[in-house]
């Protein structure tokens, strides 16, 4: 693995364990990657969708207009299922803070 592979893959892994703690920032930036394909990693705009989802309900305003834009481009089904895995994702890392 190359160094900017490795650099990615800490980068992905510092912000998920920051998002695991609640970082609003962490999740847009998660969001971010997720929607432009940076850091190595493919396009996924339902896990974009997700992480700019967990950070505007943790009141970070930008992610709520990058959220509507790549809203634009998927479907209600890619919605709804990034929906349930913002869901599950509060779920579990709820569970984990107990």
């Amino acid at each position: 693995m190359g160094n900017s592979m490795k650099s990615a893959a800490f980068l992905i892994e510092s912000r998920l364990a920051e998002a695991a703690r609640g970082s609003s920032n962490a999740y847009f930036d998660l969001g971010v990657i997720y929607s432009t394909g940076s850091e190595g990693v493919e396009v996924d705009l339902i896990e974009a969708h997700k992480w700019f989802n967990l950070a505007s309900l943790s009141g970070h305003d930008e992610s709520k207009v990058c959220r509507a834009e790549i809203s634009l481009e998927m479907t209600a089904r890619e919605i709804a299922e990034a929906q349930r895995e913002a869901r599950s994702w509060l779920q579990e890392t709820s569970r984990r803070a107990a």
